[in-house]
Order: structure tokens, then C-alpha cells, then sequence
């Protein structure tokens, strides 16, 4: 699967998903955590680490880095991963990233917020920046998107942790505004030296992972109603069902969604077999 996602692209997002069903509150266990690294081209789960209980996705997301490749790719992870060890990993491993931040992680989400409100107010007159527009009309409303990026160490003496962030090279800011709905700024710190408009389709691909993946997972395959919860097996067969959607969305013979294509593998043998053959191929 990593060499089928590798030509497809070198996006790969890390986002977590509780699984409900795991919950058993007679032994007062609480649901698993499943963290995921996703190819966003290739649509494809490329690896899984379960979060250890009293934990969160922070001490998981370190290992599962250990389990891909990402020379020459792209990291992109929500606030939970914004961690200066792991910006370090990344770099080291011969990747790029793109971290969101957040207002409870300290101080470089406020030197940036503050930043900003300064730029703002000048309208980024004399501020070596680079900015994309872009507009999309879905699902019954309007949504603006407004991008702005800059490298940090242009204005690093209003910066107090710059030294700590491995390869850090550019600050973006991402302007959303719904249109009957509401509007939202949100800060991310990035190793890539790319304009505004590539930077800002890295974050969108970002949510290919909630769309393409947990989405998928709780609609076709009804994750969150599976009630497995002796010892590991909730994990166990949360693994076996994301490497049954990579060989569902690779077999393209059969143009349906997962739900028929799981149908059709149920119902059809020679289906059935060429879904397998795939764990096989040498290609």
C-alpha cells in the first residue's frame, strides 16, 4: 500500500478516531483511540497505532511516524501534534510539515496570533508575504477562503521559541468565512517554502482524512456500532477493516461505492478473488 500511495501522491495527514463501540462501561473501559496515517491522493491507510489508555494521540503519533516513509512527503496534523520532537522527526526523516495551532499550546500560537492582528492593521503593507483567494459553493452555502504566508524569521525578534521548531520556514494563516454559517482564522506553522495557494491545498487536503476515511469507516463499513471489546480484538479488527477499504478503493473494475463493492465481494466469488489477488501482486 505505501508503494501504491507513493505514486500517487505525497500528501499523508495524521488524525485519530474514537471508536464508540469499544466503550464497556460495566468495566468501566473507556473506547479506543485509533490513530491513522493517511494518503490523501491515493485514498489509501498507509498505518494505524492504537493510543494507550491514560494517553492521547501525542505519545502515538511518534510511532507511527516510525512506520512510514516520508522522504519527500508532506505531514499534515491537527493541533494535537504540535510538538517540537515531532517537527524534529519528520524533518530528520526527510519530510515536510504543516502543523495547526492552537490557542492552548503556548506561546508561539500567540506571538503569531499577535503577529497577525499587526499585519491586519497595516494590510500587510511592506510585509514579504505571498496570498491566495479561494471561493467554493457547496452543500447550500458559500465559503470564502483567504491565505496568507511568511516566514518567521524575517520578524524573528517577535518570536520566543523560533530556535525550538526544526526546519521551520513559514507561518500561514488561513481566513474561512461560511457564509450563513460562521467565520474562523486558524494559525499552522510549516517546513515548506511554498506559496500561499500550494501551502493552503496541503491544509485543505487535510480533511481528506475525515471525508475519505472515519467517514467511510462509520457509513459503509458502521465502525462505531461494532461492539468488540474483549482484550484487543477492537483494535485488531479496526485494522482489518482499513486494509479491506485500501482493497475495495484499489479494485476499480466495479465502479459502486465501498457499501456495494462489499456487496458484491460478499456475493460474487470471481469479485471476490480479484479483490484478493491485489494482496498478492508484485505491482
Amino acid at each position: 500500500m505505501t508503494r501504491i500511495a507513493e505514486r500517487g501522491g505525497k500528501q499523508i495527514t495524521i488524525d485519530g478516531k474514537v471508536m464508540c463501540g469499544s466503550r464497556d462501561k460495566g468495566i468501566g473501559r473507556e473506547a479506543i483511540d485509533m490513530v491513522s496515517a493517511f494518503a490523501v491522493e491515493a485514498g489509501l491507510t498507509l498505518a494505524q497505532r492504537q493510543v494507550d489508555e491514560k494517553s492521547n494521540e501525542i505519545t502515538a503519533i511518534p510511532f507511527l511516524l516510525d512506520m512510514l516513509v516520508l522522504e519527500e512527503a508532506v505531514v499534515t496534523i491537527d493541533a494535537i501534534g504540535r510538538q517540537t520532537d515531532i517537527a524534529q522527526q519528520i524533518v530528520a526523516r526527510g519530510g515536510d510539515y504543516i502543523l495547526a495551532l492552537k490557542g492552548n499550546q503556548g506561546q508561539l500560537h500567540e506571538d503569531v496570533t499577535e503577529l497577525f492582528a499587526y499585519f491586519e492593521k497595516i494590510a500587510f503593507k511592506e510585509v514579504s508575504h505571498t496570498y491566495h483567494r479561494q471561493v467554493s459553493n457547496g452543500h447550500g452555502r458559500l465559503e470564502i477562503r483567504q491565505c496568507w504566508v511568511f516566514s518567521p524569521h524575517d520578524y524573528a525578534q517577535y518570536f520566543r521559541t523560533l530556535d525550538k521548531w526544526s526546519g521551520l520556514a513559514a507561518v500561514v494563516i488561513v481566513h474561512s468565512e461560511r457564509r450563513l454559517a460562521d467565520t474562523e482564522v486558524r494559525f499552522f506553522i510549516s517546513s515548506l517554502v511554498e506559496a500561499a495557494k500550494q501551502q493552503l491545498a496541503y491544509i485543505r487536503g487535510h480533511w481528506g482524512i475525515e471525508n475519505r476515511l472515519h467517514w467511510v469507516m462509520n457509513v459503509a463499513f458502521r465502525e462505531d456500532h461494532h461492539r468488540a471489546r474483549q482484550g484487543n480484538s477492537a483494535a485488531n479488527l479496526a485494522v482489518i477493516r482499513h486494509i479491506v477499504l485500501n482493497l475495495l478503493r484499489q479494485e476499480n473494475s466495479f465502479k459502486g461505492g465501498i457499501h456495494a463493492k462489499r456487496l458484491k465481494y460478499a456475493w460474487h466469488v470471481n469479485y471476490r478473488m480479484r479483490v484478493l489477488e491485489q494482496l498478492f501482486s508484485a505491482n
